[in-house]
């Protein structure tokens, strides 16, 4: 027991060392400030990574986005494309009965037929505008080769060259695109 005592007494003498007391080396301190300029370099190149990631991330997200947005919008499109052919018979066969209609001879049968064509063809551009899908008036405006495909030459006799002056068959567009051309004819200059 005395031993043990001897000994608590002489460590306690001695004390812990203080590490204020130890000596400097000058190599420690300088290979510890390059460690620190190479961990805050590692930690900016990080930084920057990380932010042109999330960067990267967000492009990928909006362009997810706009694909998705453009898929609901655009995804009725070829069904489109087949009713417009229906609209464009619909329209012919209107125009077909009220051509029959003689105006000495008025037939009530084909005037119903007349008046239910008519009718039904509202209906379906009334359906048309409802879901976006609108008919070109391109008579009188300036021709556009992303609108109009161009079937024929007229003279240009009151119009400026380079307008449309006729159209076979009307064209449409799908919430601003382009899905089917009109069928134009444009003016040009006449040569005599």
């Amino acid at each position: 027991f005395s031993t043990a005592a001897q000994q608590r007494s002489t460590g306690d003498e001695c004390g812990p060392e203080d590490p204020s007391e130890e000596p400097k080396h000058p190599l420690c301190d300088c290979a510890l400030e390059h460690r620190a300029l190479k961990l805050e370099e590692q930690v900016r190149d990080l930084t920057e990574r990380y932010r042109k990631a999330l960067a990267d991330s967000e492009n990928v997200r909006r362009r997810t986005q706009k694909f998705v947005e453009d898929a609901k919008l655009f995804g009725i499109q070829s069904f489109c494309r087949d009713l417009v052919e229906v609209a464009d018979i619909l329209e012919k066969t209107a125009e077909s009965a009220a051509g029959q209609a003689e105006p000495s001879e008025p037939n009530p049968t084909l005037k119903k037929i007349y008046e239910g064509l008519s009718l039904l063809e509202a209906k379906l551009q009334s359906v048309f505008a409802k879901h976006g899908l609108q008919k070109m008036n391109p008579v009188g405006g300036r021709y556009d080769p992303y609108d109009h495909e161009i079937i024929c030459h007229v003279p240009a006799e009151g119009v400026q060259p380079g307008t449309v002056a006729l159209v076979t068959q009307d064209g449409y567009k799908l919430h601003g695109r382009t899905i089917r051309h009109a069928l134009v004819g444009v003016a040009v200059e006449a040569h005599e």
